[in-house]
């Protein structure tokens, strides 16, 4: 891939874009389809007379740079428009930019809700613990782990956290164990709980379970089953089932349950 000529400016790119006829603008997300693969990147029609660029070092945050293994030809996505590369005419395109854009923006959201998280250990430094939430790197501080017993063996292993302090601009991410255990203590419905229940309505989109006084819903999509016609035929009404607590509508009294996952 060509270097872009220093000093393109956003003002230089749209100019490029008028030029050209392009109903397009830095920072849209485009759909595309996969056509071509390269040395360092891939090419993508998105309906532009000269056909983008995915170069390997933005096809994702967590993708091995040596091989595009998640992408194959044919594949149809979004991308994030990125940059013009003056010399091939080309659009540059990025997954990497629109994984990081939809990450932060599910973390907005987590937060939004105050939630309780199961968050992906990494490892350890002086000041305290590495994570990671939704692909985005984040700590905990050593103040923050609680009675947590930190150790070599809890790399790449699962830990309860909250969100403590979110800053997109600075890319600093903080969460805490602390706010955890005290949340775990004082309530009973805790997003990530196991909870067991009684079904008592069988629909075509899912289960109803009474989990004590309070009714929970747990959406076809969250049962490990193949077909939507197996519902009926693998659960009954009086069943008791355990499942996962993913969402608590306190305003009314209802329960968004999974039985994925649950052994």
């Amino acid at each position: 891939m060509t270097k872009n000529n220093e000093g393109f400016t956003h003002r230089n790119f749209a100019a490029v874009l008028q030029k050209y006829k392009y109903d397009l603008n830095l920072g849209d997300i485009v759909a595309g389809t996969i056509f071509s693969f390269e040395l360092n990147g891939v090419l993508v029609d998105i309906g532009t007379p000269i056909s983008a660029y995915l170069p390997i070092q933005e096809v994702s945050s967590n993708q091995d740079l040596n091989n595009f293994t998640s992408l194959n030809i044919n594949d149809t996505r979004e991308f994030f428009l990125l940059d013009y590369n003056i010399q091939s005419k080309q659009l540059i395109l990025s997954i990497r930019r629109l994984e990081y854009i939809r990450a932060w923006k599910r973390i907005r959201q987590l937060l939004a809700e105050d939630s309780l998280l199961n968050v992906l250990i990494k490892g350890f430094n002086k000041g305290g613990m590495i994570v990671s939430l939704e692909g985005i790197s984040g700590f905990v501080p050593n103040s923050h782990l609680g009675n947590f017993q930190r150790s070599d063996q809890s790399s790449n292993k699962f830990i309860k956290l909250k969100l403590l302090n979110v800053e997109e601009k600075s890319n600093n991410l903080i969460l805490s164990h602390r706010r955890a255990l005290i949340a775990q203590a004082s309530l009973n419905l805790i997003v990530g709980n196991i909870v067991e229940g009684i079904i008592n309505q069988i629909t075509p989109y899912g289960l109803f379970i009474k989990v004590g006084n309070l009714k929970g819903l747990v959406h076809i999509s969250e049962i490990n089953i193949q077909q939507v016609e197996q519902i009926s035929s693998q659960f009954k009404i009086g069943d008791s089932i355990k499942a996962i607590i993913i969402h608590v509508d306190k305003k009314q009294g209802r329960l968004s349950l999974s039985m994925k996952h649950i052994k």
